[in-house]
Formats: structure tokens, sequence, C-alpha cells
């Protein structure tokens, strides 16, 4: 982490990864500017550690070139070279990694960072005009949790801005999802957040919520199966209410960090079900505001569809890095693009 960022080469590759709670997903850059290749995923379960993990893909990917450099997303809290995913057992310092530079940042400020290379397929309305460029930019993402992050325009590329904002209060409107959280809070939940209900194991929670609502017992489904179950009524209402909160929350993201650059929504999540989340009450929800809804209807929702999107914002990071020390080295005393704070950040994702 003290090195600084050489460029990449197919002889000295850049590594770029997103480590979440179940799976470990990695890349190479091989050139300047070109987005990761030999990109595989590997089961967490499978390994023990991230040291382990890494060794394994560079072994069976990487045709025996040795990074030169890395910048690793992970769901978990990230102080400087030390690292901890929320989700799974795997904590340590990034330099048992053994690569001479080593960037480490939250899954969701790699997400952040990919917003301004993705483009054209990557992408899918949901609703507003098209993002604004070159202003603040949001992302947030379902997915084993909820991930939010902003992404702020500076001189010299974009600062990524992470948070815990997965975690503020249920965005709970209608007289339904109040009675839900109340059903919910009765069965053993002393309290509910917007994670709580807006993540894969949210909507277990919603669909078993709705359940104790209408006085009816309901066998467990995970999520996968709630969203694939379009036939079913219940499943069907749960992806309803689901959607809804989303607007909703998504609104809250947009107004707290003034995301004039648009909310990308991000995950495992809303690929699955974006087709549903249009015909929803998720655009709706997300510009009822009675005080600015103009505000909001100037914002543009956009879900990221794109395979394994946190690689790309790893590999950015990466080549501002470069940008900005070739900077400084040419125009001594020009201010460079602040960097994140050393302190410790996360998003249990």
């Amino acid at each position: 982490m003290t090195s600084p960022v050489p460029p990449p080469s197919p002889e000295g590759p850049w590594l770029v990864a997103d480590i979440g709670g179940t799976n470990a997903r990695f890349g190479l850059v091989v050139e300047p500017g070109a987005r990761p290749a030999a990109v595989a995923v590997l089961p967490g379960a499978g390994h023990v550690g991230l040291p382990d993990a890494v060794d394994a893909y560079l072994a069976g990917h990487a045709g025996g070139a040795r990074p030169v450099a890395a910048c690793l997303a992970v769901a978990g809290p990230v102080n400087a070279d030390l690292y901890r995913l929320t989700n799974t057992g795997w904590s340590g310092s990034a330099t048992a990694l053994g690569i001479p530079h080593v960037e480490l940042l939250n899954d969701f400020e790699a997400l952040a960072l990919a917003l301004p290379h993705l483009e054209g397929a990557d992408l899918a309305s949901l609703g507003g005009p098209d993002p604004a460029p070159d202003m603040v930019k949001a992302v947030l993402g379902p997915g084993t949790g909820l991930g939010v992050a902003g992404l702020v325009p500076a001189r010299s590329g974009w600062v990524p801005v992470p948070g815990e904002g997965g975690h503020v209060s249920a965005p709970a409107v209608t007289d339904l999802e109040i009675e839900v959280i109340r059903a919910l809070r009765a069965d053993g939940m002393s309290f509910v957040d917007a994670e709580h209900l807006l993540s894969g194991p949210g909507l277990v929670r919603l669909r078993h919520g709705l359940g104790l609502v209408d006085g009816v017992r309901v066998e467990p489904l995970a999520a996968p199966e709630i969203v694939a179950r379009v036939d079913d009524t219940l499943c069907a209402r749960t992806v309803d209410v689901f959607c809804g909160l989303l607007g909703s929350f998504a609104a809250n993201v947009a107004l707290t960090l003034g995301a004039h650059g648009g909310v990308y929504l991000g995950g495992g999540i809303v690929p699955r079900i974006v087709r549903r989340i249009n015909d929803s009450d998720f655009r709706r929800r997300f510009e009822a505001n009675l005080v600015l809804s103009g505000y909001l209807t100037g914002i543009a929702t956009t879900a990221i569809v794109a395979e394994q999107p946190a690689l790309t914002g790893a590999a950015a990071w990466l080549a501002q890095r470069v940008a900005d020390r070739e900077s400084t080295l040419t125009a001594p005393g020009a201010p460079r693009s602040p960097s994140p704070s050393p302190q410790a950040r996360s998003t249990a994702k």
C-alpha cells in the first residue's frame, strides 16, 4: 500500500476483486484503460481466507503472471490495510497477499466508482430523465445486505463516499407497510431497519410479515424462490411491497446526497426484477415527496445490470491513483483530489 501504482501489463497485471459474503469475484487488468478480463467467481466457503482465495484465482486464471498492484473491494469494515468481512470469518491484513501495492475499498465504494464507466447495455432505466453528467451520484443495492454510497466529482476524477445508509429506519409509508413492521416487531424483532426489509433476507421477512398481517401461516421460502414464483399471490405481493419500499428508500438517499447525477441500483436482486420494478409503484414512491417532489422528478433512477461492476470500479480506482501521481509529478504543487478517509468503512452486503 506504500509503493506507487505501476501501470498494468500482461506480465504484471492489476488484480481487482469484489469479495462478498458468499462469493469472491476476481479479474485482471492487463493494459491501461482495459476492463477486467479473466473474470472468475470463487465460492468463499471453499477457501480458508482471502490470501488462499487470491492464490487459488492466480494459480487458475493468471497464466503465471504476478500482479504488480491490486484493488480489493470487500463487504465489510476497512481500516488502512486491515479488513474484516461482515458475513464471513475472513479478516486480516492486505500485506499478507504479497502484492507490492494493495488498495482496500468497501464494496459499495467500488460500485460507486464504476458508475462513470457504465453505459449502454450495462444499465436499464427505472424512470426519470437521463442522468446528469458530472454531478453527485448515488448507488444503493439490496443483496445479502443493503449497501449505499455516493460519488462526488473532483478536479481529477471522482471521490467515493461510503456510508451505512442501509441501517437507517425502514422507509414504511403505507398502512400495510406499517402493519407489517408492527407484526414483525410483535413476532420478536425489536427493531426493523431498512436492510431488514430491503435485502435477500428482507424479502423473506416481508413475506413472513404479510402472512402475519393476513393471519396466514406461510412456509418459509428463500429470496430467489420468492422472486421466481410470479404466479404465487403472496410472493408477487411481497415483491410489490419490496419495490414500493425501495422507491421511498432511493428517494431518501437522493435527497440526502443531492444526487442530481442519478440514483443507481445494484446488488444481487435488482437485475433480476427490472421489469417488475418498472411495473410497480417504485418510481411514484420515489417522486412522492410533498415538499420536494419536483426535485426528485428531475433525478434519474437506473438499474445496474452489468456483470461484476465492482471490478470495473476497483480498476478505475487504481487508474485514478496512477493519474493522481502523474499529475503531481508533472505539475508540482497542483491540488490533488482528496482520498477516502483511512477511518473504518463498512457496508454489509
